[in-house]
């Protein structure tokens, strides 16, 4: 017993000796505004220094919820033993290869991704960032069709190299010069703030896409190639599409001679409760021309994908495609990729975000009920929106109450972003790991409720979002 407590009292004094050889959290966070440069505001001011399931930890030693699954990306949770063990396997044994070779890994990653799509997908190619996935995914239907412009929404997010970021209209269009030519806009879909309204008030999409349509054929130069769009627009505001829209949006490019691409950098492998976006029965059974993953692929990991049909790629072959990267079909990614997929689809993760996410979704608009600054919710299975505003009746605008709030719930143990780019919206976005449980859920609405009351107050008015 002596020695036990000998040894206890030990243990204890290096305990303390390495907690105070660690250096702050203010230490770490001037460092880093030292030597690390600036590409999108400032850092957050409270540096991490561990994640594990649904959490991460301050340097101070505060556990936080990730409600945003890191960047949105970490579909199964921080440090899953089963990607850790795969991670560690493959950087082991097989790692990163010329990327002409191909490996085990990428084989079985790309026959059991396109066995899970609807026919017409049936092509994969891997890369690393979603940004990157979408240029690929860019060049590939200019390829194709021998034209070049390109559509995208109002509100999105398609990433930051050239050709992504010119069919991208969220943020990131301006400071640097010209944009690549030949990029059109079409109006977000936005239910909640749309101009466009039938005479019962609802939202009128399907005028509103038509309206869109005939500017930019007014506009084009007789080159349209393609569209590109998110079936939920998360940086945009977490805008779902309407019912119906991507069909409409099909037909449009099928007029046209256009291909159809879409972008499920944060919706597939379940997060919004079907295993694919594409696959809801609000989009009517469309197969697009080109999807395109990341994010929730790699689990967190630098991985992305681009799939498209066998006429598609054999078109592309035969007018000489290229798109050659170092990390193109890299087999540790992939192997991890391989591993999520695995994992969503053996824990039945999909239905579960599916049952979770009703569950979310009501208490999000229970909320809604009892506090003004709530003008919408939106979104689907774990992925939603929560749009702050002034009042309910005119929908203006609070982007920095919605600030404030992201802010005060960081500090109250909860991270959920505030997307406030646009001028017209500043959206609460939510997209917790799928591994989320109903405890766990709780406690975040708790931290959020208690988070409005002290800085929004309740008060219900007779206008719902």
């Amino acid at each position: 017993m002596e020695s036990n407590e000998v040894i206890s009292e030990t243990e204890h004094h290096q305990s303390a000796i390495e907690v105070q050889d660690k250096p702050s959290n203010e230490q770490l966070f001037a460092s880093a505004n030292k030597h690390l440069l600036k590409f999108g505001g400032d850092f957050h001011s409270q540096v991490i220094t561990k994640a594990s399931g649904i959490y991460f930890w301050t340097a101070d030693g505060k556990r936080v919820m990730d409600w945003t699954s890191g960047q949105m990306s970490c579909l199964i949770g921080h440090g899953h033993p089963e990607i850790v063990q795969t991670i560690t396997n493959s950087a082991a044994n097989l790692d990163h290869l010329y990327s002409g070779m191909v490996s085990p890994p990428v084989i079985e990653l790309a026959e059991t991704l396109t066995g899970l799509l609807p026919d017409g997908l049936d092509k994969a190619m891997f890369l690393s960032t979603g940004g990157e996935a979408n240029e690929c995914a860019l060049r590939l239907a200019k390829t194709v069709t021998g034209k070049f412009e390109i559509v995208g929404l109002g509100s999105s997010w398609h990433g930051m190299t050239s050709g992504a970021q010119g069919a991208q209209y969220n943020a990131g269009r301006k400071g640097h010069g010209p944009l690549i030519p030949g990029t059109h806009l079409l109006p977000t879909p936005d239910a909640y703030r749309s101009i466009f309204r039938h005479p019962d008030g609802s939202h009128n999409w399907r005028t509103e896409l038509d309206y869109g349509w005939s500017l930019i054929d007014k506009s084009s130069c007789g080159s349209l190639c393609a569209v590109i769009l998110e079936p939920i627009l998360s940086s945009g505001g977490m805008i779902t599409l309407p019912a119906g829209y991507m069909s409409a949006m099909s037909a449009h490019c099928k007029k046209r001679g256009m291909l159809l691409i879409v972008d499920e950098a944060q919706t597939a492998l379940g997060r919004c409760g079907d295993l694919f976006a594409i696959n809801h029965e609000s989009n009517g059974g469309v197969v697009p021309d080109i999807l395109t993953l990341s994010k929730t692929l790699g689990n967190g990991l630098p991985l992305s994908a681009i799939v498209t049909g066998a006429s598609v790629a054999d078109t592309a072959e035969q007018r000489g495609f290229l798109f050659y990267t170092t990390h193109a079909n890299d087999p540790l990614p992939a192997a991890v990729g391989l591993q999520t997929l695995r994992i969503v689809l053996r824990d039945g993760l999909v239905e579960h975000a599916r049952v979770m996410g009703e569950k979310l979704h009501k208490g999000l608009r229970a909320l809604q009920g009892r506090f003004e600054c709530i003008g919408d919710v939106r979104g689907r299975g774990l992925m939603a929106g929560v749009e702050i505003v002034m009042d309910k009746r005119t929908k203006e605008p609070a982007i920095e109450l919605g600030r404030t709030l992201s802010s005060r719930m960081m500090e109250l143990g909860l991270s959920a972003t505030i997307s406030a780019r646009n001028a017209f919206m500043g959206c609460i976005r939510i997209a917790p790991p799928l591994i989320m449980d109903e405890e766990q859920l709780e406690e975040g609405l708790r931290i959020f409720e208690k988070a409005l009351g002290e800085l929004a107050g309740e008060g219900v008015v007779g206008v719902g979002g």
